[in-house]
């Protein structure tokens, strides 16, 4: 599962919702190293943060330990002062019956960001990477 997390080919498989189309701008998956993608609703929309139709996004890498850690920052290419800020994301790996516990933790949330909706984007993304790691 860890490197489903780390690999920008499978990050662009489970991390993308179904509404929409994702591009791996950059990704260097090691401490201190950055990524950048950009996320496009498929149909015309205004719920974007970075355009009407987009999402764009950047962080650093700030923590990597194999199979077992992946810790980064997120912060949005946004116009809005309510979506600007870096958060934090932290996802901790450990074995469990039958496979492996995944708890992923998003703190310092911007402002206008509702913490459903991105509890909502990421069950959605973790029942992706789960079905990506049964295959």
């Amino acid at each position: 599962m860890y490197q489903a997390l780390t690999d920008p080919k499978q990050v662009a498989q489970w991390q993308v919702p179904d509404d929409m189309t994702g591009e791996i701008h950059e990704y260097d998956a090691k401490v201190g190293g950055t990524y950048r993608m950009t996320l496009t609703y498929k149909e015309e929309t205004s719920l974007g943060k970075t355009t009407e139709n987009s999402d764009s996004f950047h962080g650093t890498f700030t923590e990597l330990v194999p199979d077992e850690k992946v810790a980064y920052t997120v912060e949005f290419e946004t116009p809005s002062s309510e979506m600007q800020g870096e958060s934090n994301v932290t996802i901790t790996l450990g074995d469990a019956p039958n496979g492996t516990e995944l708890i992923a933790l998003h703190e310092n949330l911007p402002g206008a960001l509702s913490p459903f909706d991105n509890e909502t984007g990421w069950r959605a993304s973790l029942n992706k990477l789960a079905a990506l790691c049964r295959s």
